[in-house]
């Protein structure tokens, strides 16, 4: 569980969220892209603008496939866009930054290193891990996991091994966190306790955030908007404000009504 004392919410809305001053604006700016395959080209995204403003949470929907994954790899910097820019803070990103962290789906741990020393990879590889060492524990009790630093991966339930891996990300103190499907691999209950930290981890840091998922719940029920893109190439089919409060109850009938609008701009409203 995170640590209650360090995840007290400090915002309600994104706006007050970034009068922490400590999250990244991000503009997208008629970005489109292109893969080179053996016979020809496949576009995975067509004329995408979209601005993540600092301290907000904005959450990626759309058909598995679409460019959803490919739109956060142009934003941390891992390839550039066939066409079009994408700008931190009205600087062009061309290449990875601590500053943007990306957590995977698999946590990704090294199997040889103990938790302690997973979360304290990104210091290390600065060369600030040892002016910086009380941030690596800092970061395993803001998760909740300080009793399992000696501990190895494979003695880790799923849940736990992906709140190494957000301590490990968060260890960077990031501007932006990048999450692509985090959750996808957790079983149900768990995934539902680690939305609920991922909120709490967000409102005490003040970072912006941008996440991937094929869970329509799971970004209303994290993000401040929700993007939603058509089949590949992907564009920009909707976009819905979840004009909730945190925290958020799953049982709230606005929940569900904005779960059917998502579900209409997907297609898939026909069974609700």
């Amino acid at each position: 569980m995170v640590n209650a004392s360090l995840a007290q919410p400090l915002a309600a809305t994104a706006a007050t969220t970034s009068q922490q001053q400590t999250g990244a604006r991000i503009d997208i700016e008629h970005v489109s892209h292109w893969f080179k395959l053996p016979n020809g080209v496949l576009q995975v995204l067509d004329d995408i603008s979209l601005s993540v403003a600092p301290g907000e949470f904005v959450a990626l929907l759309g058909p598995s496939g679409c460019g959803k994954s490919t739109l956060l790899r142009l934003v941390a910097g891992l390839e550039a866009a066939t066409t079009g820019q994408v700008l931190q803070d009205n600087s062009k990103i061309t290449r990875p930054d601590p500053s943007r962290i990306v957590v995977f789906q698999d946590p990704t741990l090294y199997p040889w290193r103990k938790v302690w020393d997973n979360v304290a990879l990104g210091l290390q590889a600065r060369g600030l891990l040892k002016q910086q060492r009380q941030r690596v524990d800092d970061a395993l009790a803001l998760v909740g996991l300080t009793a399992f630093a000696d501990a190895f991966p494979h003695q880790l339930s799923g849940g736990m091994a992906q709140r190494v891996a957000l301590a490990r990300a968060l260890v960077n103190d990031p501007q932006l966190l990048i999450l692509d499907e985090p959750l996808g691999k957790l079983d149900s209950l768990t995934r539902l306790q680690m939305q609920s930290e991922l909120v709490s981890l967000w409102q005490r840091n003040g970072f912006s955030a941008l996440l991937v998922t094929h869970d329509v719940e799971e970004a209303l029920f994290l993000a401040n908007r929700v993007i939603v893109f058509s089949d590949r190439p992907a564009r920009i089919a909707a976009e819905i404000t979840v004009d909730l409060p945190y925290p958020r109850h799953r049982g709230d009938a606005r929940l569900a009504e904005l779960r059917h609008t998502a579900l209409r701009h997907l297609g898939l409203d026909a069974s609700w």
